[in-house]
């Protein structure tokens, strides 16, 4: 995504911070720094959880790619240690968190904010219930692929004019 909107004179427009474990600071992060009128926001897995709450919150647009629906449900076979993905530093898992990701749960959504991209082949979660949770949005399901979603170089054109409209 950086490079697709670098390439085309717009790597202001955008921004990809690297968030705390912590839901709330993940979310007081966003919110003081990026959230304003007019924002749409991206989030693949949990950033796709979190980019819900605040479009739901705020009143934006959101494209979510793989999104979780509810983390404080399906995460919690992972209780413990973990490593935080993109920067390596290693966090505890606790019901803390796991209570925090509930009391962010959005139960219904405005589909019309919302573009959902997923892949059935997704091995962490099940595309069919992100297809179901956001009935009536804009949806592409691609044929296999990952939760990493494979196709999004197929994807990323028709997200950005999405994001535009």
């Amino acid at each position: 995504m950086q490079r697709f909107m670098a390439e085309r004179g717009r790597a202001a427009g955008y921004a990809c911070p690297a968030l705390p474990p912590l839901a709330n600071e993940a979310i007081s992060l966003v919110e003081e720094a990026y959230v304003k009128k007019g924002t749409c926001l991206i989030g693949s897995s949990l950033g796709g959880f979190y980019a819900t709450y605040l479009a739901e919150k705020h009143g934006l647009k959101a494209a979510l790619i793989n999104p979780a629906i509810d983390p404080h449900i399906g995460l919690r076979a992972y209780l413990g240690p973990q490593k935080n993905l993109h920067t390596g530093e290693p966090y505890e898992l606790t019901e803390a968190h796991l209570r925090e990701w509930e009391k962010l749960y959005v139960p219904r959504i405005t589909p019309k904010r919302y573009l959902l991209i997923v892949e059935t082949g997704d091995e962490v979660l099940d595309y069919r219930e992100a297809v179901a949770f956001y009935a009536g949005a804009f949806q592409t399901v691609e044929q296999g692929g990952d939760h990493s979603l494979m196709s999004f170089h197929e994807q990323v054109t028709d997200l950005v004019k999405w994001a535009r409209e």
